[in-house]
């Protein structure tokens, strides 16, 4: 579904003068994102198939050790097989810029599409479940770890949910970047802030930080500073007021804080395709996989719009992408949507027909989620933000207030002009107890007036650093 180089893409920003315009083989059409790995180009090759091209910034000539795990873990992602993922297609490392390219996926990230057309719900978000529950589980029957599963590596395509940059962060881990621990906080396991034990359980609490962030346009450890969504993710338990059922069960079993606790990828699938109530017969990884797929990937039923997606409970007449024949075709024959997996509290599934679609096709416009125009491939978003439902942007009166209490704007604030009350005491009487009493007094009045003053008009949002 990557298209050619000739076909319009959208969210692409034009190369820089310090840009390369051909790596390898690849042509560089354009920008797609930039992040702390390095940039991601849209690229094609030589049959002018468009391509996904990340340079890495991360010198492997001088490192063999670094060289050599960043060519076995990019090694063992591109034997993933291709069920809901992005396939990483090639990767040069034996030069000065680094680059991995992988397959051209043409959609918005669940991020930028949360962020734009507010949260999931009912059918759309179950199947974003079940799609990306089948990435995480042939990947890590490949053996790799993402190490960084957030919604920015989501990409929605007009063919279901796709995962990107899966073993990148893993390849790049303490060799490339050591002192460091790589990830986006708010989607990180508890172990990876003590870098230990890191392995496919940290994933799995990522997707389920990932699926909580789809159903409310907030984490669930929300998206405060980064050492109070660390205490958050450690120590208290996760805000999911926006999931019920079965899916809210799964994802808080998934949000565990001992990793030994939570279920594995291929556990996780099978509960959601509802195959756990029968451990005597159980259902082979290869067909769960390819069951997920269908699933994920379940074609819109005409008449529906992305409105309904979004608006009815998950049965298997549910919407996905919508796919336009350029000229209709009377009495075409019909097929059976692939069986969607539904949440056990919803109405019982209807088996629909759908027609045929021509071979001559335009482009398909990921619907499920109700976006109004198909977005880019957009790699690297900025933190969450937007606009959210409004039951989700009002935050409780107590996270409000822990919010506020620890601003640095208000402490700084507050410590300011406490110093100026000090200096305006101390002058006229030259003592220094009657400067501190003044100092004192305006930095205690100054502090509590800013904070009750935030509190009332904070509106629940989420805050700048998400990341």
């Amino acid at each position: 579904m990557g298209g050619t180089a000739h076909d319009p893409v959208p969210d692409v920003s034009p190369l820089t003068g310090h840009d390369p315009r051909t790596l390898g083989p690849y042509r560089l059409l354009g920008r797609l994102g930039k992040g702390g790995q390095g940039v991601v180009y849209l690229g094609a090759d030589g049959s002018e198939r468009r391509v996904a091209v990340k340079t890495i910034n991360v010198d492997l000539q001088h490192n063999p050790k670094a060289k050599a795990q960043f060519a076995k873990e990019i090694a063992a992602a591109r034997r993933v097989t291709p069920f809901c993922t992005a396939q990483i297609l090639y990767a040069e490392i034996d030069t000065e810029l680094p680059y991995v390219v992988s397959e051209y996926i043409a959609g918005p990230t669940l991020h930028k599409q949360v962020r734009d057309h507010g949260p999931l719900a009912d059918n759309a978000l179950y199947r974003l479940a079940v799609g990306t529950a089948t990435a995480l589980a042939a990947i890590h029957q490949a053996g790799i770890v993402h190490c960084d599963f957030k919604p920015d590596n989501v990409i929605l395509g007009g063919d279901g949910p796709r995962v990107i940059d899966f073993g990148i962060a893993r390849a790049l881990g303490a060799e490339t970047m050591s002192g460091h621990v790589m990830g986006t906080v708010p989607y990180m396991a508890p172990e990876r802030f003590h870098n230990v034990d890191v392995g496919p359980a940290c994933d799995i609490f990522g997707w389920a930080a990932t699926i909580g962030f789809a159903s409310s346009g907030r984490g669930p450890f929300g998206h405060d500073s980064m050492a109070t969504v660390m205490a958050r993710v450690l120590s208290e338990p996760p805000d999911l007021d926006n999931l019920s059922g079965t899916l809210r069960e799964l994802v808080v079993d998934c949000l565990a804080k001992d990793q030994q606790a939570r279920p594995t990828a291929q556990q996780l699938l099978m509960r959601l395709l509802g195959h756990e109530a029968t451990p005597a017969a159980p259902v082979p990884l290869v067909e769960a996989l390819q069951e997920g797929s269908d699933a994920a990937t379940a074609l819109l039923q005409p008449g529906h719009d992305s409105a309904t997606a979004t608006a009815t409970a998950p049965t298997a007449t549910a919407p996905q992408p919508t796919v336009t024949a350029t000229a209709a075709q009377p009495a075409a024959p019909t097929v059976t949507a692939p069986r969607l997996p539904t949440d056990p509290n919803a109405a019982p599934p209807q088996a629909p027909t759908v027609p045929q679609p021509s071979a001559t096709r335009t482009a398909p416009q990921p619907t499920a989620i109700t976006p109004q125009s198909a977005g880019g491939h957009d790699q690297h978003s900025p933190a969450p933000g937007g606009r959210q439902s409004a039951s989700v942007g009002r935050a409780s009166r107590s996270r409000r207030l822990l919010r506020q209490v620890g601003d640095p704007v208000g402490i700084a604030t507050a410590l300011v002009l406490g110093a100026g009350g000090f200096a305006a005491g101390y002058v006229p009487s030259a003592q220094t107890s009657t400067g501190a009493v003044v100092g004192g007094g305006v930095l205690v009045v100054v502090y509590l007036v800013r904070l009750f003053t935030a509190v009332a008009l904070d509106d629940g949002a989420p805050g700048p650093a998400e990341r």
